[in-house]
């Protein structure tokens, strides 16, 4: 099904009426997309149909070059930093009318898509991109609207993707050619020189974290989530590598969603469409769920074949270790659609400590919990990120540093109210080590993790027996179900517990001293919830 209705003239879209030279296309189906895309060389099919393509010379998201329009709206609600550059309106629009100029003889396909399953907080996004794979990206990612719904479309935001359109630093107020740059007046937000599709998920996230806290009181969030057939609702917080999508992808449970999603009054709802994930190292065995999403009208980005066929080498990084793939919600087949829970009864933080130092389950309080929100620690380990030889600390803002506009403890703050006001249940996870640091110990069994989660799910945690621990103050199970009891304190599992002690200090100050940037925005609720340095 084609849409052909054009915006007003006076318009900022009115450059796309048709001219002789190019073709623009209005929400095509998967299929004509997957055809124009193979038309135009911009990929190739997978053994199981999914779409594969390259995103050049950027494979993952540049934080450094996202920047917000600082104008009357932003300048005093934005937390400016490092997070949040500032551009001017002024270069801003000088960057937009050079940009149109460029999309003039372009060929172009238009996509209108929602963000947000709940019809109360949704976002109306028109995209417009120079690469049919990249529609056909956005097609998975956001939710799709009915063909009565595309007939009365009114969009409340545009994005503008051009990966060959670059920037000139000298003149234009960007450091590189590549940028990503959100004007929350105008809502526009631009994309240009990069051909990363997560630069335009993560930007609709960007504007979803101003709105919806600032304006609406709810609480946006970076977590995967998914429903019991109780209908009790669980989220999962957790940086990239701690198995936030693989955990909520439960066969016992149906999914909300894996990535992005609002906590209202009394729902927890999906932002988006689809999921992205993560495939390396990708099997059925381990992920079956993933693995069979995969077919198509899904892509895979930056992954290469095994040679000779045309079936995908999951384990091969000659590209990236990033390598990821997006596809509708529904080809996971215990998908809930519409993505809408009840508000949740428990909610997990996730960590891979490399350290060996965090319990692999253990419960917060709510000082604790809003304390653990902002930190959002994990740490990365060799392997996962160039230069990376021995475990890294990281620490980034409520799980999603670099999509908040808004200052951390406006987003820790509201947490606090709703986990209240819900009696949540909250708790963290350890998924990485165990019996030593990284190179020592082991990583957790995810089987072990599985069942942890099981047993707080299920309430069986609820009245077990626990001790607290010393330094972070956290109540550590002494028993749970399916789990050796020996492994659940993390002290016992070290060969020398006193080296265990100067790990957990050296740990507990990192905290400390991570947090001293936004002491002076803290309430004493949150900061009670630090662990203990002596």
């Amino acid at each position: 099904m084609q849409n052909t209705v054009l915006e007003p003239k006076n318009s900022i879209l009115s450059f796309l009426e048709s001219r002789s030279e190019r073709k623009i296309f209005f929400n095509l189906s998967p299929a004509e997309l997957i055809e124009q895309a193979l038309a135009r060389k911009e990929g190739c099919l997978t053994s199981t149909g999914a779409f594969m393509a390259d995103t050049g010379k950027f494979t993952g998201r540049s934080p450094k070059d996202r920047y917000i329009v600082k104008d009357e709206l932003a300048s005093t609600a934005v937390w400016w930093g490092e997070i949040n550059i500032p551009i001017s309106e002024g270069e801003f629009d000088l960057l937009l009318s050079k940009m149109i100029k460029h999309l003039e003889t372009k060929d172009l396909f238009v996509r209108d898509v929602f963000a947000g399953a709940d019809e109360d907080y949704r976002l109306n996004i028109k995209v417009i991109n120079t690469l049919a794979w990249h529609n056909l990206f956005c097609s998975n990612m956001f939710l799709r609207p009915t063909e009565k719904e595309l007939s009365d479309f009114k969009q409340d935001f545009t994005i503008i993707c051009a990966p060959d359109f670059e920037a000139d630093p000298d003149v234009d107020g960007v450091k590189n050619p590549n940028f990503s740059i959100i004007n929350l007046s105008r809502r526009i937000i631009l994309i240009g020189g990069t051909g990363y599709t997560g630069e335009m998920k993560k930007g609709i996230f960007s504007v979803l974290n101003f709105i919806l806290p600032h304006q609406k009181g709810v609480l946006s969030m970076h977590c995967s989530a998914n429903v019991g057939k109780e209908g009790d609702t669980a989220i999962f917080f957790g940086l990239s590598g701690t198995g936030k999508t693989t955990l909520s992808a439960d066969p016992n449970r149906y999914l909300i969603g894996d990535d992005e999603h609002g906590w209202s009054e009394d729902a927890v709802f999906n932002f988006e469409g689809g999921c992205y994930a993560k495939v390396v190292d990708l099997t059925r065995e381990k992920e079956p769920e993933i693995f069979d999403a995969i077919k198509f009208g899904a892509v895979v980005e930056n992954t290469r074949f095994i040679p000779g066929t045309r079936e995908v080498d999951y384990a091969n990084t000659e590209v990236t270790e990033n390598t990821r793939t997006a596809y509708p919600i529904h080809h996971i087949a215990n998908a809930l659609e519409p993505s809408i829970g009840s508000a949740p009864k428990n909610i997990f933080f996730l960590t891979a400590d490399a350290f060996g130092v965090i319990p692999p389950i253990s419960r917060l309080n709510k000082s604790q919990a809003m304390y653990h929100f902002i930190s959002g620690y994990t740490a990365k380990v060799a392997g996962t990120e160039m230069g990376i030889i021995e475990p890294k600390l990281t620490f980034s803002a409520c799980f999603g540093a670099a999509f908040l506009p808004l200052h951390p403890t406006v987003y820790a703050s509201l947490f606090g109210e709703k986990m209240e006001k819900n009696e949540v249940n909250v708790w963290l996870i350890n998924t990485g080590w165990t019996g030593g640091p990284y190179g020592v110990g082991s990583r957790m069994k995810l089987a072990y993790t599985r069942a942890m989660i099981s047993a707080a799910l299920e309430g069986k945690l609820d009245f077990a027996p626990m001790h607290t621990d010393p330094i972070f103050g956290f109540q550590v199970p002494k028993i749970c179900p399916n789990v050796p009891a020996d492994i659940l304190s993390p002290r016992n599992t070290w060969s020398d517990p006193e080296a265990y002690d100067i790990q957990a200090k050296k740990l507990a100050q990192a905290f400390v001293s991570n947090f001293s940037k936004y002491e002076n925005f803290a309430s004493k609720e949150i900061l009670e919830g630090a662990p203990i340095v002596a």
